[in-house]
């Protein structure tokens, strides 16, 4: 690990994994105590989880790693390194790194879909589960093969695989990207201009890596017949999750829509689902007082 630097009450600093990949970190929370990991997703950074982390801190030791590709993370250059398999490795290697097994592992967006596979491959290293707003593959490739509603809601995905996308999205101070976070057009009233630098300097430091995610999985929407969604499928051992498992969903999510949730427990036996009306997609930001105190049910449930 590299030098601490405290800021305010989160600390930053850097993991070398063994299998050469380093992940830049935020933390709060005593060294020793039961460790939570936090992880992000698209267009995010480690930094969108520093209130939530910050009040759980005390009974737990809360570390939210920037994932491969984004900020000043490790960012291999070719798509391939972001595939599922390698995206699991290094979160294992990190709770690894930490001292882990964690007690808890929450996860938002694309964070979600490396913890869902993590959560089947390596339970392990897990005591809970959490996930915000981010599609069990399961339910999500039912609904990418056979929901046109979902299938025109993920249509943003095929755009972000395009070979010109980074510079598309980073024309005009990034005119493309903060659509993302209108919510039913009020504009996103928690982006602040303080929060919009945050961003900002996640984004200046690349979007390539953060774009690859997209490019890498196969889980998006058909543009033929041929497509690799309408050949996958998944067999049940493969994505049951046998942990317990907090499923937080905002309703008002206009990218993954509600219907994903529908028949998650074949998959999930042990599932807590609690839906939040009228919280979107980025309920992290509208709302981290509830997700605060979800988790903390959650995690701290024996």
């Amino acid at each position: 690990m590299t030098s601490v630097m405290p800021s305010a009450s989160i600390e930053t600093f850097a993991v070398e994994l063994p299998h050469g990949i380093r992940l830049s970190c935020r933390a709060c929370g005593p060294r020793g105590a039961p460790l939570l990991v936090f992880l992000h997703g698209f267009p995010e950074a480690a930094f969108v989880w520093d209130e939530v982390m910050l009040a759980l801190a005390g009974p737990w030791r809360c570390v939210a790693p920037n994932l491969r590709g984004y900020e000043v993370s490790s960012a291999p250059s070719d798509v391939a390194s972001y595939r599922a398999k390698h995206l699991v490795q290094d979160v294992a290697a990190l709770i690894g790194a930490l001292g882990g097994p964690a007690a808890g592992l929450a996860a938002h967006d694309w964070g979600g879909a490396v913890a869902w596979n993590l959560a089947v491959q390596q339970p392990q290293l897990i005591g809970r589960l959490a996930i915000l707003n981010s599609p069990h593959p399961g339910t999500f490739l039912r609904e990418l093969q056979n929901n046109p509603a979902q299938q025109q809601a993920s249509a943003y995905m095929n755009f972000l695989c395009q070979p010109d996308a980074e510079a598309l999205l980073a024309e005009d101070d990034y005119a493309r990207l903060w659509p993302f976070f209108d919510h039913l057009g009020d504009g996103a009233p928690w982006l602040t201009p303080a929060l919009k630098d945050q961003y900002r300097a996640v984004w200046r430091a690349g979007l390539t890596g953060s774009l690859n995610y997209y490019r890498a999985s196969p889980l998006r929407p058909a543009t033929g017949a041929d497509s690799a969604v309408n050949r996958l499928s998944f067999p049940p051992e493969q994505i049951t999750v046998r942990l317990p498992t907090l499923v937080l969903w905002g309703e008002a999510d206009t990218a993954l829509l509600p219907s994903l949730v529908e028949g998650l427990e074949a998959w999930v036996p042990q599932l807590d689902l609690k839906r939040v009306p009228g919280a979107s997609h980025w309920i992290l930001h509208e709302q981290p007082t509830l997700v605060a105190d979800a988790l903390r049910g959650h995690f701290g449930a024996r």
